[in-house]
């Protein structure tokens, strides 16, 4: 079987500095006109959920959130040359993807809690685009639980080449690795985010790395399961 190489966005490929958290507040506050008064932990999860807490901490009970992501794309729209001037690719994402794209063996696709719109602006602001077939993704519309956007993707990719694929999850936190561990598929770890390599090995990463800078490691991971589990120092 051929390989669907599932890639988390945020603090995985790339950080892409703050302008999607002010482009969140702008759109919450032009809808609603309720003062912020809490920014909730984004790292891993989808904006189906995310929404879902902003708008119960908030006391909002009149805003869909279909209606709210549009505001939402629409003020990312407005500053998304922001994330590459705050932001950065992460070590060696670069170098990964190329080699993966080289692979006939290897489909990448986005599996993100963020919607379409967005994971679209953020990959093309470094040059991504080109890497993922982003029609078979899984996104932040799809559902609040992450462990069903893998199995969205999963399904797409199969629906739309006609055959099985091999499942493997690469992100940053323990959100991305249950979500695979849910969907029987290969999780790897990187602790490029803020989740310590440790507590990604507790969470059931089958690899962790530091970051994707020794490329050949990586891409024999993710292609071949070349590593069960990497421990973290001491």
């Amino acid at each position: 079987m051929r390989r669907l190489v599932m890639w988390d966005i945020d603090y995985t490929l790339l950080r892409a500095g703050g302008a999607a958290t002010v482009a969140w507040r702008a759109a919450f506050a032009e809808l609603t006109g309720v003062p912020w008064r809490a920014t909730p932990n984004f790292g891993g999860r989808t904006d189906m959920d995310i929404c879902a807490e902003v708008f119960a901490t908030h006391g909002i009970t009149d805003c869909t959130p279909e209606r709210f992501f549009l505001r939402y794309v629409a003020e990312v729209e407005r500053v998304k040359h922001l994330f590459a001037e705050e932001g950065a690719l992460m070590p060696g994402v670069r170098e990964v993807l190329a080699r993966l794209g080289d692979d006939p063996q290897v489909v990448q696709t986005l599996v993100t809690g963020n919607v379409p719109e967005v994971a679209a602006a953020k990959v093309a602001a470094f040059g991504l685009s080109d890497a993922f077939d982003a029609g078979v993704g899984g996104y932040g519309t799809d559902d609040s639980v992450r462990a069903t956007l893998v199995r969205r993707s999963l399904e797409r990719a199969e629906a739309k080449y006609g055959e099985r694929f091999d499942p493997v999850v690469i992100g940053d936190t323990e959100h991305d690795v249950t979500a695979a561990l849910a969907n029987g598929a290969f999780a790897v770890a990187v602790a490029t985010g803020r989740t310590k390599m440790a507590d990604l090995v507790l969470a059931g990463a089958h690899a962790v790395l530091p970051d994707l800078s020794d490329v050949d490691a990586a891409v024999r991971i993710l292609t071949t399961d070349g590593l069960t589990a990497s421990t973290p120092p001491a």
